[in-house]
């Protein structure tokens, strides 16, 4: 069993998080060709989210994007420095905002928050069918 992963700092801007996105999805790519499309564009989307309530919410400290893959699931997390719990739900439909969180919940296959002592993890986890296969690529960061 291959296990692939990445870990990126984000600086708490809305380009910084739009780059990191960008980073995972290039780094998830080139770890294996055996991954769906679909499945790939699910996990773009969700790390976008996840990024910018980070970015919006948390922005003033320290924020870290990661993913990981093995032969069972695609795990993509958000770690930021704020000690406040997002909460799901579905906005005011007037509302420009908030839907983020429902997002992920509608998405993965499971996704949840732990608190941490320096602020909390957001995460979403995807389930993988069959083994990962490397690809030709080579990964943008593995660690």
């Amino acid at each position: 069993m291959e296990t692939h992963q990445i870990r990126l700092s984000v600086h708490g801007t809305p380009a910084a998080a739009s780059s990191a996105r960008q980073q995972l999805a290039s780094g998830i790519r080139g770890w294996c060709a055996a991954l769906d499309q679909e499945l790939l564009s699910t996990a773009e989307l969700v790390a976008a989210e996840l990024l910018a309530n980070a970015v919006r919410h948390a922005g003033h400290g320290p924020i870290s994007a990661a993913a990981r893959l093995d032969d069972e699931r695609l795990l993509v997390e958000v770690t930021d420095a704020s000690p406040k719990v997002p909460r799901a739900g579905l906005p005011d439909t007037e509302a420009e905002g908030g839907r983020g969180l429902f997002l992920v919940a509608a998405l993965a296959d499971r996704h949840g928050i732990d608190r941490l002592p320096s602020g909390k993890r957001c995460w979403a986890e995807f389930k993988v069918d069959g083994p990962v296969q490397a690809s030709s690529h080579v990964p943008l960061q593995r660690s």
